[in-house]
């Protein structure tokens, strides 16, 4: 096989539940270091919340918990198995999203816009070594600044592979058009996302509008929701550069039949499974996932509300662009669409 010049390929396959990576160099890929102290946390079980999932040790509200996560995962693989066609290689690039806590063996891939906020607040408390202690003590924009959690790109090959083996990888998703509205309220509908309107706004507008104002072809601050659609569904959108991580697929983000989610979390059950997966890494009782203090969330009957002004055509386009996220994780396709 050839090799980019100075680069380096993953090539991944699945083996049972076992996530493999390869590594190719050109150069001696450093050896891993030696014994990962992330399981072995000093005055507690040996037992990883990995060991905890797959053995049965758990308690009885555990167990419940796992019938439906376990569902989730059996779900996932079946549409992985039906769905997918061929393995794809990828690049550190890739694991951007995955987010990893040494100390207490868990790997947690972000989604945008599915409580991604809070969960990194949670493991900044986690990872900090008694630095953080509150998890909403910690403003919004640094659990957003990059270096205060390693993702397992920033690990060599062997490192990435003894952390995918043994540690608890989990992810949390949410009905793909409720998500897809959530993130055009935030970043087009709030005045202060002056950096989102400027970066996309104004091209949104510039190739979506019509007659379109100076004001608003120099600002890119009234984006609307059918002009948002148009720019996603349009050819020449994903041709230029991906897609802005907030409107980004989540089987691209997370790539969720490349590697093995022990864990599935939903938007629409977080509270109860956030509980699961702290349980699991036996922090319950350090720490309690912060409920959300949001006063209008973004659910069925609101994006229904957004999709009445978008054209069955349209409608049509959109639904074919996210399909593959409704399939992967059980979403049934919206009453409210007119396809």
């Amino acid at each position: 096989m050839k090799m980019p010049r100075g680069g380096r390929l993953f090539l991944a396959t699945c083996l049972g539940s076992l996530f493999v990576l390869v590594l190719y160099f050109q150069s001696i890929t450093k050896p891993a270091e030696a014994g990962l102290k992330a399981v072995t946390r000093p005055g507690k079980s040996r037992t990883s919340p990995l060991q905890t999932l797959y053995n049965g040790d758990q308690q009885l509200e555990l167990l419940a918990a796992h019938k439906s996560l376990q569902g989730r995962r059996e779900l996932l693989e079946q549409a992985c198995l039906s769905h997918t066609r061929k393995r794809r290689v990828l690049s550190p690039e890739d694991l951007k999203h995955l987010i990893v806590d040494d100390m207490h063996g868990l790997i947690y891939c972000y989604v945008p816009k599915v409580a991604c906020t809070n969960w990194k607040r949670v493991l900044m408390v986690l990872t900090s070594d008694g630095r953080y202690t509150d998890p909403l003590a910690i403003p919004a924009n640094e659990a957003h600044v990059a270096g205060n959690l390693r993702t397992l790109s920033e690990f060599s090959v062997a490192e990435i592979n003894q952390r995918l083996r043994s540690y608890l990888k989990f992810i949390f998703v949410r009905e793909p058009f409720e998500r897809l509205v959530s993130a055009y309220r935030n970043k087009f509908t709030r005045r202060y996302n002056t950096a989102f309107h400027k970066r996309y706004g104004t091209k949104i507008i510039r190739r979506h509008r019509p007659n379109a104002k100076p004001e608003a072809l120099e600002k890119g601050d009234d984006v609307t929701f059918p002009e948002f659609v148009q720019y996603l569904v349009d050819p020449r959108t994903q041709r230029e550069e991906p897609f802005n991580e907030h409107w980004e697929r989540v089987h691209s983000l997370c790539h969720p039949c490349l590697i093995h989610y022990d864990v599935v979390g939903k938007y629409e059950t977080l509270e109860p499974d956030a509980q699961a997966v702290l349980r699991l890494a036996g922090v319950e009782g350090m720490l309690q996932f912060p409920t959300s203090g949001k006063t209008t969330r973004t659910d069925g009957h609101m994006a229904g509300r957004y999709f009445k002004h978008i054209s069955p055509f349209f409608q049509k386009k959109l639904f074919n662009l996210y399909r593959m996220d409704f399939m992967l994780f059980n979403y049934s396709t919206p009453e409210y669409l007119r396809t």
